[in-house]
């Protein structure tokens, strides 16, 4: 069945934006979708990074484009929405991804101004700027439509200690899932959001050599395989645009989520 649905992919190619593609989450979920025949905007701060993820993709000659991306700055996301426009001619999917965990383990009380606005920035403004063009554009080509997925977290329900920057912008981006989701209904534009919980990626290397728990221990957490979020994503973007995940989490089986605190 998984070779029937590749070569119907490959036979009507779908165009998605991913940003954060150059690494982790990112990287995984635009090689999963590069494999099964769609056509890839890979956005990210380094274009080095871009275009290593590109190298490890298996797909057919020009289905990925590297463009260099800055999410917190709108002139960035425009460039980008019209490079893969320009080379693609529409666009099916936005993976809204990017983000940053700002700095970890800093108490609320001696978090600066700068590091706040920083991680506002990145998450929740950037979301809502990629978004934005996704939807602009979803909403003005023929056929009309398209799918958003948001890259939540588990700390989009429930904060780890000392994540005041990176839970508030969590929490925030699914308020902007639901409401996108409500405004995209007229014009088959589906959004939903995944919830991800300790995917093996670099950034996630802290959880396997112990991290702060609610009751002040440091504890070693179970991780998953990135490739597991990938499928999951894929599953989502891959559904007709009359079906919709509005919310799914997928996380390592053991880890201290359910009871947290």
């Amino acid at each position: 069945m998984e070779n029937v649905v590749e070569a119907a992919a490959q036979a009507d190619p779908r165009v998605a934006v991913v940003t954060g593609a150059g690494s982790g989450i990112g990287r995984a979920v635009a090689l999963e979708l590069l494999a099964a025949g769609w056509s890839v905007a890979l956005a990210g701060r380094r274009v080095e990074a871009l275009e290593e993820t590109a190298s490890l993709a298996r797909a057919k000659d020009g289905a990925a484009l590297c463009v260099r991306t800055d999410v917190t700055r709108p002139e960035d996301v425009a460039a980008l929405f019209d490079a893969a426009r320009a080379r693609f001619g529409r666009l099916d999917l936005l993976f809204n991804n990017a983000g940053t965990f700002g700095p970890g383990g800093v108490p609320v009380e001696e978090l600066s101004y700068e590091a706040w606005r920083s991680v506002v920035d990145t998450n929740l403004n950037g979301a809502f700027l990629c978004a934005q063009a996704a939807f602009r554009q979803m909403k003005e080509q023929d056929p009309q439509g398209g799918r958003i997925i948001n890259n939540g977290s588990i700390s989009a329900h429930t904060p780890r200690p000392n994540s005041a920057a990176y839970t508030a912008t969590k929490h925030a981006l699914t308020g902007l899932t639901k409401s996108l989701s409500l405004d995209g209904r007229p014009y088959r534009i589906a959004v939903g959001q995944i919830d991800i919980g300790n995917a093996a990626t670099d950034m996630t290397e802290r959880m396997q050599s112990g991290i702060l728990q609610a009751n002040g221990q440091l504890t070693n957490e179970p991780v998953m395989a990135v490739a597991d979020v990938a499928r999951t994503v894929r599953h989502m973007a891959e559904l007709p645009l009359e079906a919709n995940v509005q919310f799914a989490t997928v996380m390592a089986t053991n880890m201290p989520y359910i009871g947290r605190g």
